[in-house]
């Protein structure tokens, strides 16, 4: 297994460049190359999605959020469940002004300046073609320096080098090095185990947010989860069926392609009970009678072979923004060749990245199960 990485730079400076004289800076290279001076140790910062507390939390020492200012409300909106457990550690976390709804795209530079950032943090999906980056031209002017990371559209490759980044913009180092070396060590046993594998792999049908829609399907042909799901052996259906990262697979198109394995994806929590229920203070009761009651309601999707071989499985969709998706990795491993990874334990995985590295309870139920059809 590669991962591609790249040496952060570091030059200490005092004062000059973007940063206020007198200020400790260092110079890092973030996921697109570009050369930072950021200060040696940032008091105000502000996230492009305040779900990057995921990653964080992985990373830092303590609260996550001590030193954040500002954010969108995607948490909020996409994890209530999450938001609810880190309030409650940490209740300072409600009180962070929340810079559009849910997503980069509805923060405005105004709201971010008014903050006096001195770092900020973005998504590698945030950068825009010069010709449109209004706000992070408008943030270079202003001398507020931000860099990118990227968890999500990319994670195979830049899951690392971002960890590595934080680690040395957040001066965490030593804990990021440590959940590094866990990282990889669950990553790379599922490639060398892979690799000994000459078999056919398993044609993979993967649905996003069951119940959100009630048409069939939206699916992912490439990119973030499809990546995760061909690293674990799998063979995407909707692989070269549109341009796009996501798309729709119609009922016809998933019957004839016959999957071996049915996965979904969902997030909700009791609040929104037609949407597949799955994550923190989700009950495996809740979780798996939402599974159910909403294939029941899917005659396409509960005809497939797949799903009456018992080889129907739901996901939480959040792992995928962060590291967290190794779990991803892992349960659709699992999934794929239970023989061959007949001792891997993606629960056991879970629990001690939160015994090990996450400053809130495990809570929750994360993926379940369909029985097979008798």
């Amino acid at each position: 297994m590669r991962f591609s990485s790249w040496a952060i730079a570091i030059t200490i400076a005092i004062g000059g460049g973007a940063l206020s004289s007198g200020v400790e800076a260092k110079t890092v290279v973030d996921i697109y190359q570009r050369k930072v001076e950021v200060p040696d140790n940032p008091q105000r910062i502000i996230l492009g999605e305040s779900r990057m507390l995921y990653s964080l939390a992985l990373i830092e020492n303590g609260d996550p959020s001590a030193h954040v200012v500002g954010w969108p409300g995607d948490m909020l909106h996409y994890d209530p469940q999450s938001w609810q457990l880190y309030v409650k550690a940490f209740p300072h976390i409600a009180t962070i002004p929340q810079l559009g709804t849910v997503s980069y795209d509805q923060m405005s530079v105004e709201k971010i300046l008014a903050l006096k950032p001195d770092l900020v943090i973005l998504p590698r999906y945030a950068k825009r073609p010069s010709s449109e980056a209004t706000v992070e031209a408008q943030l270079t002017k202003a001398g507020v320096p931000f860099i990118y990371v990227d968890f999500r559209v990319d994670p195979l490759h830049n899951t690392v080098p971002s960890l590595r980044l934080l680690g040395e913009v957040l001066n965490t180092q030593q804990k990021a090095g440590r959940f590094i070396k866990f990282y990889q060590q669950h990553m790379q046993y599922i490639g060398r185990t892979l690799a000994t594998y000459k078999g056919p792999k398993p044609k993979v049908m993967l649905q996003l947010h069951l119940g959100r829609k009630e048409s069939c399907c939206t699916t992912v042909g490439k990119g973030n989860l499809a990546d995760l799901l061909e690293f674990a052996g799998g063979q995407n259906i909707a692989k070269n069926m549109f341009k796009g990262v996501y798309g729709e697979m119609n009922p016809e198109s998933v019957i004839v392609a016959n999957p071996d394995i049915y996965m979904t994806t969902g997030m909700s929590g009791a609040e929104k009970p037609d949407d597949l229920q799955l994550g923190p203070l989700v009950s495996r009761e809740q979780a798996e009678e939402s599974f159910r009651n909403l294939m029941s309601k899917q005659p396409i999707l509960s005809s497939l072979r797949a799903v009456k071989d018992g080889k129907a499985y739901s996901l939480w969709h959040n792992f995928y923004l962060s590291p967290y998706h190794l779990l991803d990795v892992e349960m659709f491993a699992k999934a794929f060749y239970p023989q061959l990874f007949a001792s891997l334990d993606p629960q056991q995985t879970l629990q001690q990245m939160y015994q090990q590295f996450l400053p809130i309870p495990l809570t929750g139920t994360y993926w379940t199960q369909l029985p097979a059809v008798k």
